[in-house]
Protein backbone atom coordinates (compact mmCIF):
# COMPACT_ATOMS: atom_id res chain seq x y z
CA UNK A 1 0.00 0.00 0.00
CA UNK A 2 2.55 2.48 -1.47
CA UNK A 3 1.48 5.97 -3.28
CA UNK A 4 4.51 8.20 -4.31
CA UNK A 5 2.74 11.16 -4.33
CA UNK A 6 -0.12 12.11 -2.00
CA UNK A 7 -2.67 14.42 -2.71
CA UNK A 8 -4.15 16.98 -0.47
CA UNK A 9 -7.45 17.74 0.04
CA UNK A 10 -8.60 20.11 -2.61
CA UNK A 11 -11.18 22.66 -0.96
CA UNK A 12 -12.46 24.43 -4.15
CA UNK A 13 -13.92 23.89 -7.74
CA UNK A 14 -11.57 24.04 -10.74
CA UNK A 15 -10.78 26.60 -12.80
CA UNK A 16 -13.69 25.65 -15.62
CA UNK A 17 -16.15 25.94 -13.06
CA UNK A 18 -15.87 29.12 -11.54
CA UNK A 19 -16.09 32.42 -12.91
CA UNK A 20 -12.75 34.18 -13.71
CA UNK A 21 -11.23 35.13 -10.63
CA UNK A 22 -7.80 35.18 -11.09
CA UNK A 23 -4.91 35.81 -13.33
CA UNK A 24 -2.58 32.69 -13.29
CA UNK A 25 -3.29 29.31 -14.06
CA UNK A 26 -2.25 26.59 -12.32
CA UNK A 27 -1.32 23.16 -14.64
CA UNK A 28 -1.42 20.25 -13.12
CA UNK A 29 0.88 16.81 -14.27
CA UNK A 30 -2.81 15.37 -14.87
CA UNK A 31 -3.74 17.18 -17.35
CA UNK A 32 -6.50 19.55 -14.78
CA UNK A 33 -5.28 23.73 -13.92
CA UNK A 34 -6.60 25.96 -11.82
CA UNK A 35 -7.46 29.32 -11.60
CA UNK A 36 -5.94 31.35 -9.08
CA UNK A 37 -4.82 34.83 -8.27
CA UNK A 38 -1.87 34.82 -6.37
CA UNK A 39 -0.05 31.27 -4.58
CA UNK A 40 2.01 30.63 -1.35
CA UNK A 41 4.58 28.25 -0.62
CA UNK A 42 3.23 26.10 2.61
CA UNK A 43 6.09 22.87 3.22
CA UNK A 44 5.27 20.22 0.83
CA UNK A 45 2.21 22.31 -0.40
CA UNK A 46 0.83 25.44 -2.69
CA UNK A 47 -1.71 27.32 -1.69
CA UNK A 48 -3.49 28.68 -4.38
CA UNK A 49 -5.59 31.65 -3.66
CA UNK A 50 -8.78 31.47 -5.78
CA UNK A 51 -10.58 34.76 -4.84
CA UNK A 52 -13.57 33.65 -3.72
CA UNK A 53 -15.48 33.27 -0.73
CA UNK A 54 -13.87 29.91 0.09
CA UNK A 55 -10.27 31.86 -0.56
CA UNK A 56 -8.22 29.29 -1.29
CA UNK A 57 -7.14 25.28 -1.98
CA UNK A 58 -3.74 23.24 -1.26
CA UNK A 59 -2.27 21.21 -3.64
CA UNK A 60 0.85 18.68 -3.14
CA UNK A 61 3.47 20.76 -5.18
CA UNK A 62 4.86 17.98 -6.17
CA UNK A 63 1.51 17.48 -8.73
CA UNK A 64 2.00 21.12 -10.20
CA UNK A 65 3.85 21.03 -13.99
CA UNK A 66 3.71 24.63 -14.24
CA UNK A 67 1.97 27.95 -13.91
CA UNK A 68 1.00 29.77 -16.48
CA UNK A 69 -0.81 33.34 -16.94
CA UNK A 70 -3.83 33.84 -18.25
CA UNK A 71 -6.64 36.71 -19.18
CA UNK A 72 -9.70 36.39 -17.31
CA UNK A 73 -12.96 34.64 -18.77
CA UNK A 74 -15.60 36.63 -19.17
CA UNK A 75 -17.98 36.53 -16.57
CA UNK A 76 -20.69 33.33 -17.04
CA UNK A 77 -24.39 33.91 -18.40
CA UNK A 78 -27.15 33.68 -16.00
CA UNK A 79 -27.96 30.35 -15.10
CA UNK A 80 -31.10 29.06 -16.94
CA UNK A 81 -33.90 27.44 -14.73
CA UNK A 82 -33.30 23.72 -14.47
CA UNK A 83 -36.55 21.28 -15.79
CA UNK A 84 -38.88 20.17 -13.55
CA UNK A 85 -38.50 16.96 -12.95
CA UNK A 86 -39.52 13.61 -10.89
CA UNK A 87 -36.84 11.32 -11.33
CA UNK A 88 -34.73 11.98 -7.84
CA UNK A 89 -31.76 10.65 -9.31
CA UNK A 90 -31.38 13.34 -12.32
CA UNK A 91 -33.13 16.20 -10.54
CA UNK A 92 -31.02 18.87 -9.97
CA UNK A 93 -30.31 20.12 -5.96
CA UNK A 94 -32.64 22.67 -4.77
CA UNK A 95 -30.98 26.12 -2.90
CA UNK A 96 -33.14 26.19 -0.51
CA UNK A 97 -32.09 22.75 0.98
CA UNK A 98 -28.68 22.71 2.40
CA UNK A 99 -28.39 18.94 1.43
CA UNK A 100 -29.36 16.98 -0.76
CA UNK A 101 -29.54 13.16 -1.52
CA UNK A 102 -31.38 10.86 -3.89
CA UNK A 103 -34.49 9.62 -1.92
CA UNK A 104 -34.01 6.62 -3.99
CA UNK A 105 -30.87 4.67 -4.39
CA UNK A 106 -30.47 2.18 -7.02
CA UNK A 107 -31.27 -1.45 -6.24
CA UNK A 108 -28.63 -3.98 -4.98
CA UNK A 109 -29.09 -5.74 -8.38
CA UNK A 110 -28.03 -3.18 -10.60
CA UNK A 111 -25.33 -1.50 -7.99
CA UNK A 112 -23.93 -3.62 -5.04
CA UNK A 113 -22.55 -0.97 -3.13
CA UNK A 114 -21.27 -3.83 -0.26
CA UNK A 115 -19.37 -5.47 -3.00
CA UNK A 116 -17.75 -2.40 -4.18
CA UNK A 117 -16.48 -1.76 -1.10
CA UNK A 118 -15.17 -5.14 -0.57
CA UNK A 119 -13.40 -4.80 -4.33
CA UNK A 120 -11.97 -1.09 -3.87
CA UNK A 121 -10.81 -1.88 -0.28
CA UNK A 122 -8.93 -5.31 -1.58
CA UNK A 123 -7.18 -3.24 -4.31
CA UNK A 124 -5.78 -0.93 -2.26
CA UNK A 125 -5.07 -2.95 1.12
CA UNK A 126 -7.58 -1.32 3.50
CA UNK A 127 -9.67 -2.97 5.58
CA UNK A 128 -13.73 -2.85 4.25
CA UNK A 129 -15.08 -2.60 7.25
CA UNK A 130 -13.09 0.83 7.71
CA UNK A 131 -14.31 1.98 4.56
CA UNK A 132 -17.37 1.39 5.17
CA UNK A 133 -17.80 3.25 8.52
CA UNK A 134 -16.13 5.83 6.44
CA UNK A 135 -19.30 5.94 3.57
CA UNK A 136 -21.29 5.56 6.73
CA UNK A 137 -19.73 9.09 8.05
CA UNK A 138 -19.30 10.97 4.95
CA UNK A 139 -23.12 9.96 2.82
CA UNK A 140 -24.92 7.60 5.12
CA UNK A 141 -24.43 5.13 1.49
CA UNK A 142 -26.47 7.65 -0.41
CA UNK A 143 -24.40 7.17 -3.97
CA UNK A 144 -26.18 11.14 -4.68
CA UNK A 145 -25.38 12.79 -1.37
CA UNK A 146 -24.69 16.48 -1.86
CA UNK A 147 -23.46 18.34 1.10
CA UNK A 148 -23.85 22.02 1.89
CA UNK A 149 -19.64 22.13 0.60
CA UNK A 150 -20.92 21.03 -2.73
CA UNK A 151 -18.58 17.15 -1.70
CA UNK A 152 -20.45 14.19 -3.75
CA UNK A 153 -21.66 10.93 -3.95
CA UNK A 154 -20.95 7.98 -1.60
CA UNK A 155 -17.57 9.30 -0.50
CA UNK A 156 -18.20 12.95 -0.70
CA UNK A 157 -15.41 14.07 -3.20
CA UNK A 158 -14.97 17.93 -3.44
CA UNK A 159 -15.29 18.54 -7.15
CA UNK A 160 -11.16 19.36 -7.02
CA UNK A 161 -10.26 16.29 -5.54
CA UNK A 162 -12.28 14.36 -7.98
CA UNK A 163 -10.89 15.63 -10.51
CA UNK A 164 -7.75 15.14 -9.59
CA UNK A 165 -8.22 11.71 -9.06
CA UNK A 166 -10.08 11.40 -12.64
CA UNK A 167 -13.23 11.24 -12.09
CA UNK A 168 -15.49 12.67 -14.41
CA UNK A 169 -18.69 11.54 -12.26
CA UNK A 170 -18.76 11.66 -8.67
CA UNK A 171 -22.28 10.22 -8.63
CA UNK A 172 -21.35 6.53 -9.88
CA UNK A 173 -20.43 4.31 -7.04
CA UNK A 174 -17.90 2.87 -8.50
CA UNK A 175 -16.19 5.45 -9.79
CA UNK A 176 -16.54 7.62 -6.12
CA UNK A 177 -15.41 4.45 -4.43
CA UNK A 178 -12.29 3.76 -6.29
CA UNK A 179 -11.39 7.50 -6.18
CA UNK A 180 -11.88 7.80 -2.41
CA UNK A 181 -10.55 4.38 -1.32
CA UNK A 182 -7.78 5.51 -3.34
CA UNK A 183 -7.06 9.30 -1.58
CA UNK A 184 -7.95 7.01 1.67
CA UNK A 185 -4.71 4.82 1.33
CA UNK A 186 -2.46 7.93 0.29
CA UNK A 187 -3.42 9.41 3.68
CA UNK A 188 -2.27 6.58 5.41
CA UNK A 189 0.56 5.88 3.41
CA UNK A 190 1.60 9.51 4.03
CA UNK A 191 0.64 9.37 7.91
CA UNK A 192 2.80 5.58 8.39
CA UNK A 193 -0.43 4.21 9.12
CA UNK A 194 -1.86 6.17 11.36
CA UNK A 195 -6.12 5.75 10.86
CA UNK A 196 -6.82 9.29 13.38
CA UNK A 197 -4.41 11.42 11.29
CA UNK A 198 -5.56 9.97 7.79
CA UNK A 199 -9.31 11.04 8.74
CA UNK A 200 -8.77 14.05 10.15
CA UNK A 201 -7.38 15.27 6.87
CA UNK A 202 -9.67 13.50 5.04
CA UNK A 203 -12.36 15.52 6.67
CA UNK A 204 -10.21 19.04 7.75
CA UNK A 205 -7.30 18.52 4.58
CA UNK A 206 -3.95 17.64 5.06
CA UNK A 207 -2.39 21.32 5.32
CA UNK A 208 -4.48 21.00 8.47
CA UNK A 209 -2.88 17.89 10.02
CA UNK A 210 0.75 19.22 9.04
CA UNK A 211 -0.38 22.61 10.37
CA UNK A 212 -1.28 21.19 14.16
CA UNK A 213 0.59 18.36 14.14
CA UNK A 214 -2.14 16.22 14.34
CA UNK A 215 -6.00 16.53 14.78
CA UNK A 216 -7.22 19.80 14.37
CA UNK A 217 -8.94 21.86 16.91
CA UNK A 218 -11.91 21.73 15.09
CA UNK A 219 -15.10 20.07 16.71
CA UNK A 220 -16.41 19.22 13.11
CA UNK A 221 -13.74 16.75 12.80
CA UNK A 222 -12.89 15.55 16.14
CA UNK A 223 -16.64 14.17 15.96
CA UNK A 224 -15.93 13.08 12.93
CA UNK A 225 -13.04 10.99 13.47
CA UNK A 226 -14.80 10.10 16.63
CA UNK A 227 -18.14 8.60 15.07
CA UNK A 228 -15.88 6.73 12.26
CA UNK A 229 -13.67 4.91 14.69
CA UNK A 230 -16.83 4.33 17.35
CA UNK A 231 -18.70 2.72 14.37
CA UNK A 232 -15.49 0.49 13.30
CA UNK A 233 -15.13 -0.79 16.51
CA UNK A 234 -18.42 -1.67 16.95
CA UNK A 235 -18.70 -3.70 13.82
CA UNK A 236 -14.98 -5.88 14.93
CA UNK A 237 -16.52 -6.33 18.37
CA UNK A 238 -19.23 -7.76 17.07
CA UNK A 239 -17.73 -10.00 14.81
CA UNK A 240 -15.53 -10.86 17.84
CA UNK A 241 -18.13 -11.83 19.56
CA UNK A 242 -20.02 -13.76 16.43
CA UNK A 243 -16.48 -15.37 16.54
CA UNK A 244 -16.48 -16.46 19.82
CA UNK A 245 -19.68 -17.65 20.12
CA UNK A 246 -18.92 -20.05 17.41
CA UNK A 247 -15.88 -21.36 18.09
CA UNK A 248 -17.24 -22.45 21.63
CA UNK A 249 -20.71 -24.13 19.72
CA UNK A 250 -17.98 -25.74 17.35
CA UNK A 251 -16.25 -27.42 20.56
CA UNK A 252 -19.07 -28.77 22.29
CA UNK A 253 -20.39 -30.23 19.30
CA UNK A 254 -17.22 -32.23 18.77
CA UNK A 255 -18.39 -35.39 16.36
CA UNK A 256 -18.08 -38.89 17.72
CA UNK A 257 -15.22 -41.09 15.81
CA UNK A 258 -16.28 -44.21 13.44
CA UNK A 259 -16.06 -47.01 15.43
CA UNK A 260 -16.11 -45.91 18.94
CA UNK A 261 -18.36 -47.17 21.99
CA UNK A 262 -19.29 -45.67 24.94
CA UNK A 263 -17.93 -47.07 27.62
CA UNK A 264 -19.69 -49.60 29.81
CA UNK A 265 -20.44 -49.11 33.63
CA UNK A 266 -21.56 -52.52 33.80
CA UNK A 267 -19.49 -54.62 36.70
CA UNK A 268 -17.17 -57.07 34.83
CA UNK A 269 -18.61 -60.34 34.62
CA UNK A 270 -17.41 -63.48 37.01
Amino acid sequence: MRFSKPLGIALLLLAAQLSALGSELAVLRNGFSIRHERREQMGNFTRLYTGDQQGYVDILTESIASFETVEPLPAPAPATPAPVTNDPLTAPPRASQPVQAAAVVPPASVVDIEQLIRDASGRHQLDPDFVSSVIKAESNFQPRAVSRKGAQGLMQLMPATAALLGVSNPFDPKANLEAGTTYLSQLLDQYNNDPIKALAAYNAGAHRVQQYHGVPPYRETKLYVARIVNDFNTKKQAQSKASQAKSKKTSKEVPRQPGATTPSTAPPAE
